[in-house]
């Protein structure tokens, strides 16, 4: 899934990565803050469109998963939305490298507060219905999680205020009538982003993800479509690992690195 890519324009403080079998290099910090991994991929994977289609990554930090949208599919347009100063330096960063160059003409970046509001979202340049697809992997900690040390990764973990309501405001209206939702969460925050998709979003599909059969889930994938009056479907168990054994299973090997993208099984309303 990732590599470091040693001597490739690094660092003491940041590392260059290699994603999708080296289609793709992050640049990201080193030891610290959120860095991209499986989330990033399995995320991206969410997104099973051939067409032109206009994706946006909110809170994208260095760029992970809207890059990994960018290198499975070639027609995709992608645009990362960041308001950490530091990440947005590091999303530079990737999107200036050299290796990037084949996917970078389609990817754009935006330095903004996801929960903006009106004018000042406008401003920012996140227009109402301008998107086909958004993807988002809001901040999961709330307060009765133990803080980390690290500021850089706290501010990208922690919740203000009603995270999933602010966060898919946004997503419901930069998202054009007939387009995807697609996030990736803890398992215990399901009722929050069920009630925050409440009638923006419906035809939801949830994914739960486990390490190995007979372990808790420890993350969900969620889809759902703007405006859609299906019911939600809870969908077969992702495993990621076989038994007594720390290797990818096929199937998510293939999500993670690009191979494949893990499409909808009701897909007819997009």
């Amino acid at each position: 899934m990732t590599d470091q890519k040693a001597g490739l324009n690094e660092t003491p403080y940041e590392t260059v990565d290699a994603f999708h079998r080296g289609r793709f290099y992050l640049v990201q910090p080193k030891g610290r803050g959120h860095r991209a991994g499986m989330d990033a991929m399995l995320l991206a994977s969410l997104i099973d469109d051939e067409r032109p289609v206009r994706v946006v990554d909110l809170g994208a930090g260095a760029g992970g998963a809207g890059l990994a949208v960018a290198s499975r599919l070639p027609q995709a347009h992608v645009t990362l939305v960041e308001r950490s100063s530091e990440m947005l330096t590091y999303a530079e960063k990737t999107l200036a490298l050299a290796e990037n160059a084949p996917l970078c003409s389609r990817v754009s970046l935006i330095a903004a507060d996801v929960t903006l509001t009106g004018k000042a979202r406008h401003a920012a340049g996140l227009l109402d219905n301008a998107f086909d697809h958004v993807i988002m992997n809001p901040p999961f900690n709330d307060g009765r999680d133990r803080p980390t040390p690290d500021s850089l990764k706290a501010e990208a973990h922690a919740m203000q205020g009603d995270v999933f309501e602010n966060w898919l405001r946004t997503a419901g209206a930069i998202v054009r009538p007939g387009g995807q939702l697609s996030l990736i969460a803890r398992p215990q925050s399901i009722a929050e982003i069920i009630a925050a998709c409440g009638k923006r979003f419906g035809g939801i599909e949830i994914t739960l993800i486990h390490p190995r059969e007979g372990e808790s889930a420890i993350r969900l994938l969620l889809t759902a479509i703007k405006g859609s009056k299906a019911r939600l479907a809870f969908r077969s168990p992702l495993f990621m690992h076989g038994a007594d054994s720390h290797a990818f299973l096929p199937q998510v090997d293939d999500l993670s690195n690009g191979r494949t993208g893990y499409a909808r099984i009701n897909n007819k309303v997009i």
